[in-house]
């Protein structure tokens, strides 16, 4: 084996060193684009998703608020309809009992309906939250119409009337008159805590 000479040598040492250099500089710029895409391009690409999503968010959203947006016309002639259809509730409870105007009132309206053999007869009152309930059983006879008209005047009445139950019974001769058996309950809010 020779050794080398001086020369070679030192051209040796100078190859090794800029094969050092070369690989010292290829790591380190391994290390920069490592670093760049950890620390900056990975981060950015999630910010950048977490930003796609919240946009196709908000835009799905902006959609859904147009589409309810244009319902807002319906929903609003659909509002005055239920309100002219149930009218004013709280004007239709008093704030007293009122019951002897109540009854005369019903024996008037079954007198224009030339309703016979009334009976009309208060219940005990029953408390409903803050509202009192007075049940009135009503017995009239009559023909059917006569009892349809009866009825549909009591939609008239301006006071907050819920018949609970109706029960109509022919007469034995079948002479086309009815006896008009109803449940009806009144309600009225209590101007005193006790009542």
């Amino acid at each position: 084996m020779r050794t080398p000479r001086p020369a070679e040598r030192d051209s040796i040492t100078k190859q090794m060193l800029t094969d050092r250099r070369q690989i010292l500089i290829l790591a380190a710029a391994g290390l920069l684009i490592g670093g760049f895409v950890v620390f900056r391009y990975l981060p950015r690409r999630r910010q950048m998703q977490q930003l796609q999503r919240a946009t196709a968010a908000a835009r799905a959203e902006a959609s859904r608020t147009t589409a309810q947006a244009g319902q807002l016309p319906q929903l609003k002639r659909h509002l005055v309809e239920l309100q002219s259809t149930v009218g004013d509730y709280d004007s239709k409870i008093p704030h007293d009992r009122q019951l002897g105007p109540f009854l005369q009132t019903i024996a008037g309206m079954m007198d224009r309906c030339a309703l016979t053999d009334q009976l009309i007869e208060p219940g005990e009152e029953v408390e409903v939250g803050a509202l009192r309930c007075i049940p009135v059983s009503m017995r009239c006879v009559g023909e059917l119409k006569q009892v349809f008209e009866f009825f549909v005047s009591l939609q008239d009445i301006d006071r907050l009337v819920r018949i609970k139950k109706v029960k109509l019974a022919n007469d034995k001769d079948f002479s086309g008159r009815i006896t008009m058996q109803a449940e009806a309950f009144i309600y009225y809010r209590p101007t005193s805590p006790n009542g």
